[in-house]
């Protein structure tokens, strides 16, 4: 609780409208990738594609709707609420974007295996942020990295799934959330935490067309 309550503190109104507006345009592009994804997955794929798709893209719209609900409203009971669903809409974005990969690209047990793995810990994430179980926002960025690379796991196999084009954008997407961890933790940079979402919106442009291009429309 003192990490959440050092975070609220952190930004000036002029941080907070910055803030908003970077991720207020995520939801637009969740709301884009759901309508594409689901046009392209009706038309090139089958269920198994539609609703892996889906599913990434609902987790898209949920991160950001919570991400901006919680800068843009102004200290309240709500916006605590709101924080924590912020950062656990962390972990259903990561789980949701292992989805199509996993269902779509591996398959068979290299492919349930990750998808339950990840998911599962994606659970227990979301049930230390709703239960705080633990008050230090170091320990969930290091489930959240570890979540979210585990993927090197299954690197070969989803390599042979792939071609080179998908891996390149997976990875640089994954690259573009890391690095953004900088600015997430760097309080002193001013509008840090904007553009930290700034490296999260690229994340999510990056895997969304490696989901698209690579997963969805066959090559």
């Amino acid at each position: 609780m003192q990490d959440r309550e050092r975070e609220r503190g952190c930004y000036t109104p002029r941080e907070e409208l910055f803030n908003s507006l970077t991720h207020g345009a995520g939801i637009l592009l969740g709301l884009a990738a759901l309508g594409v994804l689901s046009g392209f997955a009706s038309v090139y794929g089958d269920a198994r594609h539609i609703v892996s798709c889906s599913i990434y893209a609902v987790t898209l719209i949920l991160l950001y709707t919570a991400s901006t609900l919680y800068h843009a409203i102004p200290p309240s009971r709500a916006k605590e609420i709101f924080q924590v669903l912020d950062h656990g809409a962390i972990f259903l974005l990561i789980a949701g974007t292992y989805t199509p990969f996993t269902l779509v690209s591996l398959r068979g047990a290299w492919g349930w295996s990750l998808f339950g793995l990840i998911w599962g810990l994606a659970i227990v994430g979301l049930l230390c942020q709703f239960l705080n179980i633990t008050r230090k926002n170091t320990l969930m960025l290091a489930l959240y990295l570890v979540m979210g690379w585990a993927v090197v796991v299954a690197i070969k196999p989803l390599s042979a799934s792939l071609s080179g084009g998908g891996m390149w954008l997976l990875v640089l997407g994954g690259l573009a959330y890391t690095f953004g961890i900088v600015f997430y933790v760097g309080k002193r940079i001013p509008y840090h935490h904007a553009l930290w979402h700034i490296c999260v919106l690229l994340g999510s442009t990056l895997h969304f067309f490696s989901v698209l291009l690579y997963v969805v429309i066959p090559r």
